[in-house]
C-alpha cells in the first residue's frame, strides 16, 4: 500500500510539473496573440461585447472566426511596422542620450550587480511631449494614428516579439551577457521562461527597454490616441477623461518610480523570454488598454460629481501604492535608518545564502503599509485599475477583464513570492510571518 501511495504521489507530480513546465507554457504561446486579437475586435468591431463575439463563434466555427480575425492583420502591414519601428528607435535614443544618474539593481544570484541609467521621468516627458507637438502641432501625423492601425500593430508586434524572444533564447545560450544564465532542457519552458536574466545588446538592457520604455511608455500613447478618435467621432466624454487620467497617473507613478521596479520581482527573478518580453510589448498594448478602447465606441457623460468621486478615489488608490512601494524602498535605500509614519520602522533581518555561497542579509519591513498584510500593496493597485475601467459603467463585462486578470496575476505573485522568500530566508522568514501574518487583505487573509 505505501509503495502504490509513493507511486501515485511521483506520478501526480510528474504531471504537474509536465503541466508547469510544458503544457501550461504552450498554451499561453498559441493563445495569447489570439486573445490579444480577438480583445481588439471585439472592442472595435462588436463594441465590447463578449455576447456578439460568443454568438459569432457559435454561428460560424471558433476556427474560422478565429482567422477572419486574425489573417488580415497576422503580418501588420508597412505603416504598422514603421510606427513599431520609429517609436523603438526613438526610446533608445532617449535611454542613450539622456542624461541620468547611474544606479544599482539588485545582485544577482550568480554575484552580478546590474547597472542602469535614471533617466525615465525625462525621457516619459519628452515621449509624450513629442507625440502632442508633432501631431497636434505640426501635423506630421494624426493623433488618432496609433488607434487607426491598433489591429496591425499588434500582429506586427506579435510577429517580432515571436521572434526576437527565439533570438533571445539563442543568445542565453551562446552569448550570454553575464553569468546568469542557463537552460532547463525543456526548449518549451526556456523559450517561454528566458535563458538569460539580464541580456542586453550594444549597452541596452534589453528588460528595461521592453518593460519600461517599451511597453509602459507605448500605453500612455495609445490611450492618447483613443481620446483623440472619440473625440474625432463624438466629442470627448468625461468617462474618457477620467479613465486616461488615472491611467497616465498611473504610469506617471511608474516613471518616478522606474528604480524601484528594476528592484521587484519582474526584473529581479523573471527571465527574459516569452513571459517577460512578449507580454510587455502585445499584452499590455492590447490588453491592459481595453477599459480605453471599449470607452471609444461607447461614450457617455458620468456627470461632474460622479467623474470626480472616480478620479479622487482612483488617485488615491495610485499614490497608496506608490507610498506603500516607497517605503519599502527607502528602507533598503537606509538601510533601516529612516522613519515610517514617523517611527523607527519594525525590521526583520533575514539572512540567505547566495549561490556562490556568500552570506548576504536583507531587510524585511513589518511596520507602515508592510505592517498590515506581506503584499497589501496590491490591493491599491487593483483598486487603481477597478476605478480607471469604472468609467465604462457596467453595460459589458469588457472593460474589466483587465482587473480580473490582474486580480488573478497579483494573487499568483504573492504566492510565488512567499515561497521563494521562505525558501530563501528560512527560519528569518517565519519569523517575518509571525509579526504579519496576513497575506495580502489585512485582518481577513
Amino acid at each position: 500500500m505505501t509503495v502504490k501511495i509513493s507511486l501515485s504521489r511521483k506520478i501526480l507530480h510528474m504531471q504537474l510539473i509536465f503541466l508547469r513546465k510544458v503544457l501550461g507554457p504552450l498554451a499561453l504561446i498559441i493563445l495569447c496573440p489570439l486573445i490579444v486579437m480577438c480583445m481588439w475586435f471585439t472592442s472595435v468591431h462588436l463594441e465590447g461585447s463578449f455576447y456578439k463575439l460568443g454568438t459569432l463563434f457559435y454561428e460560424q466555427g471558433f476556427i474560422k472566426v478565429c482567422y477572419n480575425i486574425w489573417a488580415p492583420h497576422f503580418f501588420g502591414t508597412p505603416i504598422a511596422w514603421k510606427i513599431i519601428g520609429y517609436f523603438a528607435l526613438f526610446e533608445l535614443i532617449l535611454m542613450r542620450l539622456i542624461p541620468g544618474k547611474s544606479f544599482l539593481g539588485p545582485v544577482t544570484p550568480e554575484g552580478n550587480i546590474p547597472v542602469y541609467k535614471a533617466n525615465g521621468v525625462a525621457c516619459y516627458l519628452i515621449t509624450y511631449l513629442s507625440f502632442y507637438v508633432l501631431s497636434f502641432k505640426f501635423h506630421l501625423f494624426s493623433p488618432t494614428i496609433i488607434y487607426d492601425h491598433l489591429g496591425d500593430i499588434l500582429g506586427a508586434l506579435s510577429i517580432f516579439s515571436f521572434f526576437f524572444c527565439i533570438f533571445l533564447y539563442i543568445k542565453g545560450i551562446y552569448f550570454p551577457s553575464s553569468s546568469d544564465y542557463g537552460t532547463t532542457g525543456n526548449i518549451i519552458f526556456d523559450f517561454y521562461w528566458g535563458t538569460e536574466l539580464y541580456p542586453r545588446i550594444f549597452g541596452w538592457d534589453v528588460k528595461m527597454f521592453t518593460n519600461c520604455r517599451f511597453g509602459m511608455m507605448g500605453w500612455g500613447l495609445i490611450l492618447l490616441s483613443c481620446a483623440a478618435k472619440q473625440h474625432q467621432l463624438y466629442g470627448i466624454s468625461d468617462a474618457m477623461l477620467v479613465s486616461v487620467a488615472l491611467q497616465l497617473i498611473y504610469i506617471s507613478k511608474f516613471f518616478i518610480w522606474e528604480t524601484g521596479y528594476l528592484r521587484s520581482l519582474d526584473i529581479m527573478h523573471d527571465r527574459a523570454g516569452f513571459y517577460i518580453c512578449w507580454g510587455v510589448s502585445v499584452w499590455i498594448a492590447g490588453f491592459y488598454t481595453s477599459p480605453t478602447l471599449y470607452l471609444v465606441h461607447n461614450p457617455h457623460q458620468l456627470g461632474l460629481p460622479l467623474s470626480l468621486m472616480i478620479l479622487i478615489l482612483g488617485t488615491i488608490s495610485i499614490m497608496i501604492n506608490y507610498l506603500a512601494d516607497r517605503q519599502r524602498q527607502l528602507v533598503r535605500e537606509r538601510n533601516g535608518q529612516c522613519k515610517i509614519w514617523g517611527k523607527t520602522p519594525q525590521l526583520t533581518v533575514a539572512n540567505y545564502t547566495t549561490e556562490k555561497g556568500e552570506q548576504k542579509q536583507s531587510l524585511l519591513l513589518s511596520s507602515g503599509w508592510w505592517g498590515l498584510s506581506r503584499h497589501f500593496h496590491y490591493i491599491p493597485e487593483i483598486l487603481g485599475a477597478f476605478f480607471w475601467s469604472a468609467p465604462a459603467l457596467f453595460s459589458h463585462f469588457y472593460p474589466y477583464f483587465y482587473v480580473v486578470f490582474l486580480t488573478i496575476l497579483l494573487m499568483e505573485r504573492a504566492f510565488r513570492d512567499d515561497k521563494r522568500c521562505a525558501k530563501k530566508y528560512g527560519s528569518d522568514w517565519d519569523t517575518y510571518c509571525q509579526k504579519v501574518p496576513k497575506k495580502i487583505i489585512p485582518y481577513v487573509f
